[in-house]
């Protein structure tokens, strides 16, 4: 059996505790929270090295061009992007990546994790990694504790047969129990008792180990997927896993359905800083706040505040705050939050709260990504609406039509390659094309810089959904987003 490490990275969720930067159009892991590279970048590129194999990913189908995207700028290539035709929680996701890499390495060494979590020093964590080895080769399902410093009660903890060790020497010792989120004193006993860890979300097993694992414990489970493994599509490099049997699986988390159960469970400590940025009060805390608590991102300013985050994400706005001790101040282009910093667990009932008032802030950014590029609205009236249009070196949108809006298209940098039913032309910066109302239209970026463009739409409706696509580089179907 060989000993290189096949990571598979969650990529799904939609990150709600972090809202209004990370919303369901465009979950946190893809943001750049604490760095220059995005969360699922840093996570890869974690993952990768000696001893490591290309990443498999397993996400959905409205991020998969920004997975494959964000991979390619930092230089990592995945070894297959699995799109679940919706979710279904970790552990369906992690049966999928086991049995698909079954296939192609029987006995496999595979790494889970997370695509969201901080662990900034990349080298010491591989170590550990590689610690665990010999575990599971070994048939154990290994699971990572972290080195408790709080009484944290929005983390699941791993209890422990003995004593931490002083030194946090990554060894592999028997896991005696999973503890659910606990209340704050439960929290406080478990860190003084120096018995517990808390709980990461990251293992590492052969896919033979976990495939007996699910047969034994979660054997309906394992049909589905194997069923929706089979009969997966490609889909122009990514494995489509089939709708119908995945339609029946249960939302299951993989404690739930396998480690609570197991009894060939082994933990080993990790020592080193680690966060799964789960509220802005993790941001604040690992952005490294100064000598008053004060952690400023973007165009922000604080003027005598204590303990407290501003975060302005639009280059046009200043943020600033005066005399404020314990607030986090997130403000957008869209939407503007502020909250006690001992309320972040409670940013996802905003979200809930905005959802049952129809509010489209609640789940949508204002900038839209596609695999071509993106696209922000500007201005919208009820029947107009006026978008910027960012299309990549090289990328086309599809060959489509609308029914109900006729748009207007003004080039502002770059060159657009434009088709209007049988006409093909280049409309140059300061130049500008009218597409009537239901004309067949593409537009494409034959340069070699990003091609930029001021779309105005006008008719009775302005909808993402009101397209019909006839060809598409990118082989989506019909939809908003295909």
């Amino acid at each position: 059996m060989s000993d290189t490490i096949h990571p598979l990275l969650l990529c799904g969720g939609s990150g709600t505790r972090l809202w209004p930067l990370s919303r369901k159009s465009y979950p946190k892991q893809f943001a750049k929270l604490t760095g220059d590279e995005s969360l699922f970048q840093a996570s890869a590129r974690r993952l990768a090295g000696d001893g490591f194999a290309e990443p498999m990913i397993v996400t959905g189908s409205d991020f998969r061009f920004i997975v494959k995207e964000q991979l390619a700028d930092v230089g990592l290539t995945p070894a297959a992007i699995l799109i679940e035709p919706d979710g279904r929680n970790t552990a369906p996701a992690i049966l999928a990546g086991a049995l698909a890499l079954e296939e192609r390495e029987p006995g496999a060494l595979m790494l889970v994790a997370p695509s969201d979590h901080v662990i900034p020093d990349d080298e010491r964590f591989r170590d550990v990694v590689r610690a665990a080895v010999a575990a599971a080769t070994d048939g154990k399902l290994v699971t990572f504790g972290i080195r408790p410093d709080r009484a944290e009660t929005g983390y699941g903890w791993l209890e422990l047969n003995t004593l931490l060790s002083d030194d946090f020497a990554p060894e592999a010792q028997p896991l005696k129990a999973f503890v659910e989120k606990p209340d704050a004193e439960t929290a406080q006993i478990m860190l003084d008792g120096q018995k517990h860890l808390w709980n990461a979300g990251i293992f590492l097993f052969t896919t033979t180990t976990l495939i007996k694992a699910f047969e034994r414990h979660a054997s309906d489970m394992l049909e589905d997927v194997r069923a929706a493994v089979a009969d997966a599509q490609d889909d122009i490099g990514f494995i489509r896993l089939a709708e119908t049997p995945w339609s029946k699986l249960s939302s299951d988390s993989i404690d739930y359905a396998v480690m609570e159960k197991a009894d060939n469970l082994s933990v080993i400590p990790y020592g080193g800083v680690w966060s799964d940025l789960g509220g802005w009060d993790a941001v604040w805390r690992e952005s490294g706040p100064d000598a008053d608590g004060v952690v400023c991102n973007g165009p922000s300013t604080a003027i005598e505040c204590h303990n407290t985050l501003l975060r302005a994400e639009d280059s046009k706005q200043e943020l600033v705050g005066i005399g404020l001790k314990d607030i986090i101040a997130v403000a957008m282009p869209d939407a503007v939050l502020v909250a006690h910093k001992d309320r972040a667990q409670d940013v996802k009932r905003a979200v809930a709260a905005l959802k049952a008032k129809e509010a489209v802030q609640a789940e949508t950014l204002p900038r839209d990504y596609r695999p071509w590029g993106w696209f922000e609205s500007l201005g919208t009236g009820t029947r107009f609406q006026v978008k910027r249009i960012v299309v990549n070196p090289g990328a086309a949108l599809s060959l489509q039509s609308h029914v109900h809006r006729a748009e207007h298209w003004i080039v502002v940098e770059g060159t657009a390659k434009v088709t209007i039913d049988d006409e093909v032309k280049l409309v140059q910066e300061n130049q500008s094309v009218y597409i009537p109302l239901g004309a067949v239209h593409r537009m494409e970026n034959p340069g070699k810089v990003p091609m930029v463009l001021i779309e105005v739409q006008t008719g009775s409706y302005l909808g993402e959904d009101d397209i019909i696509r006839y060809e598409d580089i990118y082989s989506r179907g019909q939809g908003a987003k295909g």
